[in-house]
């Protein structure tokens, strides 16, 4: 296993407050997948800036729309209290498997665009913005500074390679110059 400070650790929850009398915590899920909770026995708490610390969870079960934990060595609600606000974060190396042709948005970001049939590079993927549809890649422009929006459409974004950092486009006439 790597050092701890040279993971990369992705957040899954966030405690909120303490949650009964033996040291459980009520915490906000920010994961798309609640089911990993299920299995979960390790994982690390994280201050804001602060080094993530290991932690060992007993047990885990949902109410009322969040997930509560019980973390061993925390079992009153004085120390459950000192949890409020960390995160619970897991090593990006735990995060859910997707299927083919999803990706994990924050993957996307720093990504080239490059337009196969013109042999050009447009520019970096600055940002994802979800949009409650598809969501919409914002690129800043290699050439002529400013910003193209692209959705992020399998017609559009025809290959995404987040290992190689790589997403090939082939847009719809004038969508690269919406934004010019």
């Amino acid at each position: 296993m790597a050092p701890i400070a040279a993971q990369q650790f992705l957040t899954i929850a966030r405690i909120l407050r303490p949650q009964g009398r033996k040291g459980e915590v009520a915490a906000e899920m920010f994961t798309d997948f609640p089911a990993r909770f299920e299995k979960l026995q390790s994982a690390f708490l994280e201050a804001s800036g602060g080094a993530p610390r290991p932690v060992t969870v007993e047990r885990v079960w949902p109410h009322k729309g969040r997930i509560i934990l019980k973390f061993r060595g925390i079992d009153s609600i004085e120390s459950a209290e000192g949890l409020r606000g960390l995160d619970v974060v897991v090593p990006w190396e735990q995060r859910t498997p997707l299927p083919p042709h999803h990706y994990y948005l924050w993957e996307l970001c720093g990504c080239r665009v490059v337009w196969e049939r013109q042999a050009r590079e447009i520019g970096t993927v600055a940002e994802v913005e979800p949009t409650g549809g598809v969501p919409v890649l914002h690129v800043a422009r290699r050439e002529g500074g400013g910003e193209v929006l692209i959705p992020l459409a399998q017609e559009i974004c025809t290959r995404i390679d987040p290992q190689s950092k790589t997403i090939v486009i082939d847009p719809p006439e004038d969508l690269l110059e919406l934004n010019s």
